[in-house]
């Protein structure tokens, strides 16, 4: 994005703030749909990455369902404008309320990631007039290089069902009357740059429909891949090639007939994100230089919880200065607050404007009021018009909720 457009948005804004661009989230997600093309597929966008309404907005205009893992975040998908049956409801701990809200909005697909959980929903399905459509989200035991916190597809972890329950849970699936099977898929983990992960599942899956097909379960009607595809954060860093991908997974197709869903979140909205933040202070300790600012882990939780980088640049003229080597770290009462460890850096004196980059996915949405500080404004841009998308918090919203006095219960 320019810097001028920059500048202004911090301007008139204050800082943290988060901007997006609207034109390369439908430009990432036309490059996706074009390598997808040789085959019947669905795009569902995982809403974690980033839920803000207006975010949603521009992916839903585009054509793409949801994924998602929560009853807020199903609220937040319907607010947004999508069609309920083009929302696919994931995650491992699903509570009856929420499995109830996706039978009542008669969600596309509630994804079971354990029997318990298929226990639970046939036990609540059987009171609702709807049917539900379930799909099985299966643990394929395959070990993706990515960070471990987020491997989601390895033997023993909290997501999916075990391979040796998969048949067993479909057959009682489709004798229960109260539920259609639709789908089967896997998630693998997220940011994996490698297409091979994704031909591995994908090889499983063939193997779980013939065996279901074989099992005399009924035609299902898609299967997913899941999502977790890697984007390039630093110079000189791999990203997941989307024609990789289709190579890789187009065989899924071939040999099921069916349409195979993907589920990105970060590919869509991980380039398309900025933070704006300012320095505060410079300070030399132990021989380093470091840059104080007003954006911590509080705001891109990211560095200090996988040691994860992005790109971090002064904004404006003053970026021509000279280059000093840095950490840029923030306001808050943590050592592991910090963005970036020996940056080079021209021109980042206190008042200077900070860029840091690769910030549309798991930013905000990851973004807590620790030390008791409001987060951030989000604005969007598109073209040559932006707009405030949410408000920055206040520290009257901190407390909202809170009782200086306890509200006492009636308790036994």
């Amino acid at each position: 994005m320019d810097d001028r457009l920059l500048a202004s948005v911090a301007a008139a804004v204050g800082t943290p703030v988060y901007v997006y661009d609207a034109a390369m989230i439908r430009e990432r997600y036309a490059t996706l749909t074009n390598a997808l093309w040789r085959f019947p597929h669905r795009v569902h966008y995982a809403v974690k990455a980033n839920s803000n309404l207006a975010v949603l907005a521009v992916v839903r205009a585009v054509g793409a369902g949801a994924d998602i893992v929560s009853g807020g975040e199903l609220h937040r998908a319907l607010a947004a404008g999508f069609d309920p049956s083009g929302i696919a409801f994931s995650g491992v701990g699903k509570t009856d309320q929420e499995l109830m809200l996706a039978l009542r909005h008669g969600v596309g697909c509630i994804n079971l990631e354990s029997e318990g959980e298929a226990d639970r929903l046939l036990s609540l399905a059987a009171g609702n007039d709807a049917r539900a459509r379930v799909g099985i989200r299966v643990n394929p035991d395959i070990t993706a290089e990515t960070h471990p916190y987020t491997q989601t597809g390895e033997k023993g972890m909290k997501f999916g069902v075990p391979v040796d329950r998969v048949i067993p849970l479909a057959l009682r699936l489709v004798a229960s009357g109260v539920v259609a099977l639709v789908s089967i898929g896997v998630h693998i983990g997220s940011q994996i740059v490698d297409a091979d992960p994704f031909r591995e599942a994908a090889e499983r899956l063939a193997g779980f429909v013939a065996a279901l097909g074989a099992a005399g379960v009924p035609k299902l009607g898609s299967v997913s891949v899941g999502g977790g595809l890697g984007i390039a954060y630093m110079e000189g860093d791999r990203a997941l090639d989307p024609d990789a991908l289709a190579r890789a997974i187009e065989p899924l197709h071939r040999a099921t007939g069916l349409p195979i869903a993907v589920e990105p979140g970060r590919y869509l909205v991980g380039p398309a994100g900025v933070l704006l933040t300012r320095v505060l202070y410079r300070k030399l300790a132990g021989g380093r230089t470091i840059a104080v600012v007003d954006a911590g882990m509080n705001d891109l939780l990211r560095p200090s919880l996988y040691g994860a980088t992005h790109p971090i640049r002064v904004v404006g003229p003053s970026a021509s200065a000279p280059a000093e080597v840095m950490d840029v770290v923030g306001p808050l009462c943590e050592s592991g607050d910090f963005l970036g460890h020996e940056r080079r850096l021209g021109g980042a004196r206190p008042g200077a404007l900070l860029e840091v980059g690769g910030a549309g996915a798991y930013g905000f949405a990851m973004s807590s009021q620790y030390n008791s500080r409001p987060r951030a404004a989000e604005v969007l841009v598109d073209g040559a018009r932006c707009g405030i998308v949410r408000e920055r918090e206040q520290v009257d919203d901190l407390m909202r909720g809170e009782h200086l006095e306890p509200q006492w219960m009636d308790t036994p």
